[in-house]
């Protein structure tokens, strides 16, 4: 399998994870997604896997609601780990080697995050998965996910949603809303694109790196963006 890029982040939405259901896991949906990205990195692409937490608690709602925002992010973030630790349960299941890594130490549930340790499980031919985000508050998992896409030489930051790609309004509320197949950080920036935070963008657009927006609801859809099909934003 050819594909586009060698080495990927992949982040993908907690509040996918939660399939049909309200809140929580979807085992169903969790091993769907393995399933594709083990297909992948099997055809010899190396991935590292940042995940959203927003299917057990989400810290800026929390906040909004008078919780510290501190502390909402922190639980947030031991959201993260335990969707990366049932990730990783799935993915092995289909006999991919994988790591979790936490920038919040948990040393009996999964590895702390190192740099340089993260590389070598990937030239080892390890999927590696970054829990608990970035470890501090304040910061998004789309954030996160573009700091480890830098530190560990990803060529493109790929984010898993539920839709296609970037368009010019909701397109779950508005019918009207078109498809916008590119972008720049700029017009990302100054149109205020909501589907990923501004300090994402700019700090992909500091470093050149390509974002990729795409929708895993689309069986096989990552192995096709990856390959130069399937439906996509790129900002870039």
């Amino acid at each position: 399998m050819n594909t586009k890029y060698c080495r990927v982040l992949l982040k993908i939405s907690g509040e996918f994870l939660m399939g049909d259901h309200d809140f929580g896991l979807d085992v169903e949906t969790i091993n769907r997604i393995a399933g594709e990205v083990a297909e992948v990195h099997n055809a010899g692409c190396k991935i590292c896997i940042v995940m959203g937490g927003g299917n057990v608690f989400r810290g800026a709602l929390a906040a909004s609601y008078g919780m510290h925002r501190v502390v909402a992010d922190n639980i947030g973030m031991l959201a993260t780990v335990m969707n990366s630790v049932a990730f990783q349960n799935s993915l092995e299941k289909f006999g991919v080697q994988t790591r979790v890594m936490s920038a919040i130490a948990m040393p009996t549930i999964c590895e702390p995050y190192i740099r340089r340790k993260a590389l070598r499980h990937l030239e080892k031919g390890r999927l590696v998965i970054c829990a608990a985000g970035s470890g501090n508050p304040y910061f998004t998992t789309d954030t996160a996910a573009a700091l480890r896409a830098l530190e560990t030489d990803c060529e493109v930051f790929m984010k898993a949603t539920k839709v296609a790609g970037i368009y010019t309004a909701d397109p779950t509320r508005d019918k009207d809303a078109q498809f916008i197949e590119k972008m720049s950080y700029k017009e990302a920036i100054d149109l205020d694109i909501r589907i990923m935070d501004h300090t994402a963008i700019t700090l992909a657009k500091e470093n050149n790196m390509p974002v990729v927006i795409f929708s895993i609801r689309e069986n096989g859809n990552f192995k096709k963006v990856l390959t130069g099909g399937g439906c996509c934003s790129v900002i870039s």
